[in-house]
């Protein structure tokens, strides 16, 4: 004959619930004081980005309801003339900004890390364009660009060369956004690596030099080695900013991508199609699709880096 069921009396039943009730004080207090966190990353980020999701399968202009299209976004993205535009001067401004902030950033910093009197203030020149809005600093270059009046052609004047037409030409307006970003961001990327440059033991650059290395060949087998986990860095950094790109171009050209569409980013094409055009749907299929290619390159960078990602114990990533 079966088993009867093994009753447990109510007091019984009654403690054990006050007995985990008890051990979970600890998650409930940690749950109460993190629940503005959660709250808000559920929705600020986890709803938007599952939304956009969805909204990038339909048809949507935020006055109508959603109209289930499939990929019918994605099809279209991947024939637009002016997305093939966008996408090569996205490209166009990364292939220069990134390498160029990482070497001049490089550059600055081992001047920066040199024994000078008055070294600090030097440090705190070069950070100072970091504190500048990117606004104002578009407008204060548009100013010193001006073709015009502009202070850049006429400091070229003075030597007998006659400046180009900076950001009014079509040949000249993607360097010269370069220029701009430069100008804005080598300060934050310069301090970081200047704090790499300082953690370098002083024990390798005497070795180096005991065994004959001049300067450049000390930075190139030591100092150089030491650097890349901050190139890395600065690396993925630098791709995620460069495909986002829009701030700029945008306060130079009015949202117009001019002259001539030479300054319409990927970023810059996402703004009008959500907030001039309404295209909802088409606005988060291109979010998406940026978001595809960050990873991509996101990814082959990790995979290339166990080659030339060096760490203090001499292992490579």
């Amino acid at each position: 004959m079966p088993e009867a069921p093994v009753s447990i009396p109510r007091g019984a039943a009654v403690a054990r619930r006050r007995s985990w009730w008890a051990r979970s004080r600890p998650l409930r207090v940690g749950l109460l004081f993190t629940s503005p966190w959660i709250i808000g990353i559920l929705a600020f980020i986890v709803y938007p980005t599952v939304a956009s999701l969805y909204y990038s399968l339909t048809q949507y202009d935020l006055l109508q309801t959603p109209v289930f299209t499939g990929i019918d976004n994605y099809t279209t993205l991947a024939r637009d003339p002016q997305m093939i535009a966008a996408l090569y001067n996205t490209l166009y401004y990364m292939v220069l900004w990134i390498p160029l902030n990482i070497i001049l950033s490089i550059g600055v910093a081992l001047l920066l890390n040199l024994k000078l009197r008055g070294m600090s203030v030097y440090r705190t020149l070069f950070y100072l364009p970091v504190l500048v809005p990117a606004v104002a600093t578009s407008l204060l270059w548009v100013w010193f660009l001006n073709p015009q009046y502009g202070v850049a052609n006429w400091l070229l004047s003075l030597v007998g060369v006659a400046g180009p037409g900076w950001l009014a030409s079509t040949v000249w307006s993607k360097p010269s956004v370069v220029l701009i970003s430069l100008w804005g961001s080598i300060g934050n990327t310069m301090l970081i690596f200047l704090a790499s440059v300082q953690d370098v033991p002083q024990d390798l650059k005497d070795a180096a030099q005991v065994d004959g290395a001049n300067a450049w060949q000390r930075f190139w087998a030591v100092v150089l080695p030491m650097l890349t986990p901050v190139v890395f860095f600065e690396l993925i950094i630098g791709i995620i900013a460069g495909i986002q790109f829009f701030t700029i171009p945008y306060v130079i050209t009015g949202g117009t991508g001019n002259p001539a569409d030479s300054l319409t980013v990927f970023g810059l094409i996402l703004y009008r199609a959500a907030c001039f055009d309404f295209k909802m749907g088409y606005a988060s299929a291109m979010a998406w699709a940026a978001t595809v290619v960050i990873f991509v390159l996101t990814f082959i960078v990790f995979q290339t880096s166990n080659r030339w990602v060096y760490y203090q114990s001499g292992e490579t990533r």
